[in-house]
């Protein structure tokens, strides 16, 4: 069983890894909007199973490792696109600047 999941693991780490290098920089934002949702659900996943109480030391440590890399992501992607976003405002004219 465990050589399983670490083959499915693997697997998915070159699949994921094979999908994103071939997204074109226009989607890139919509992509990691997405993917903020999906950490979202993990996070909430991971907060609701570590509260009924998981069995075992092994299942809370990665329970744990999921809530930390889920909060980093979703916290790092809101302020990236914040910090996007606000490449797309106007900037305010400076009142009686010059004069």
């Amino acid at each position: 069983m465990l050589i399983q999941s670490l083959a499915i693991l693997v697997l998915a780490g070159f699949v994921g890894f094979a999908v994103i290098s071939k997204v074109p920089n226009t989607l890139h934002t919509p992509l990691m909007s997405g993917t903020n949702a999906i950490h979202g659900i993990v996070l909430l996943g991971g907060l609701i199973v570590l509260g009924l109480g998981a069995e075992g030391v092994l299942n809370k440590i990665l329970l744990v490792i999921a809530i930390a890399f889920g909060t980093i992501n979703v916290v790092g992607g809101f302020l990236v696109t914040d910090r996007m976003l606000a490449m797309f405002k106007q900037k305010k004219p400076e009142d009686g600047a010059g004069s």
